[in-house]
C-alpha cells in the first residue's frame, strides 16, 4: 500500500478548502454545518489519500464525499427542510432591497429542495460542473442527474412562483434558466 504524504495533503487543503466549503455551504446552507460537513469530508479524504492514484483528482473524490455525506446527515436527521427566519418581506422592494429580496427567497426555495435536488443544482450550476461530472460526485447515473436538476428547477420555479408569479423565472440567475420539457 503506498503510503500517506501527509505535505501533499496538507497542500491540497490549503489550496482547495476555500471552494470545498463553498460548495458545502450551499449544500447545507449553514456556515457552521458547512464547516462540520467540510473537516469530516477531508477527514475521509485524508484516510483514502494512500489509495488515491491520481492526487490531481483530490477535490473531485473531496466533493463526492461532501455530496454523499450532506445526503447521508439529511436522511438521517430526518430533514423537514423548515428554516428560521425573524421576518419575512410583505412586499419585493425595487432597486438593492429587490435584489437582495430575491436572492434571499432564491437562497430559501433551494434549501427548501430535497437533498439530492439541491445537491444536483449546486454541483451543476453554482459549481459549474459538467452533468457526467455532477453525475460522478453523487455516485449516480447521468440521467438521475438530469432528472434531479430538472425536477429541482420545477420547484424552484413554482415554489418562487408562488410568491412572485410571473416574475419568476427572472429571479433564477442566468445559469439557472434551464428550458425544461
Amino acid at each position: 500500500m503506498p503510503r500517506r504524504d501527509p505535505a501533499a495533503f496538507a497542500e491540497f487543503v490549503a489550496a482547495r478548502s476555500p471552494a470545498l466549503h463553498r460548495a458545502a455551504y450551499l449544500m447545507v446552507g449553514e456556515r457552521q454545518l458547512a464547516q462540520d460537513l467540510l473537516q469530516e469530508s477531508l477527514t475521509k479524504t485524508y484516510v483514502a489519500w494512500p489509495r488515491l492514484r491520481d492526487h490531481g483528482k483530490a477535490e473531485a473524490y473531496t466533493r463526492k464525499v461532501i455530496t454523499t455525506t450532506a445526503i447521508t446527515w439529511y436522511r438521517r436527521r430526518s430533514w423537514n427542510a423548515e428554516r428560521p427566519t425573524e421576518s419575512l418581506p410583505d412586499t419585493v422592494a425595487g432597486g438593492h432591497d429587490d435584489a437582495v429580496t430575491q436572492r434571499e427567497w432564491l437562497w430559501t426555495a433551494l434549501q427548501e429542495l430535497p437533498p439530492r435536488q439541491r445537491a444536483a443544482i449546486v454541483l451543476r450550476f453554482y459549481e459549474d460542473l459538467t452533468e457526467a461530472q455532477t453525475a460522478e460526485a453523487m455516485d449516480c447515473a447521468v440521467g438521475t442527474v438530469k432528472s434531479q436538476v430538472s425536477a429541482g428547477l420545477a420547484k424552484l420555479r413554482d415554489r418562487l412562483g408562488d410568491r412572485f408569479g410571473e416574475h419568476a423565472d427572472d429571479l433564477l440567475p442566468p445559469t439557472l434558466m434551464v428550458v425544461t420539457p
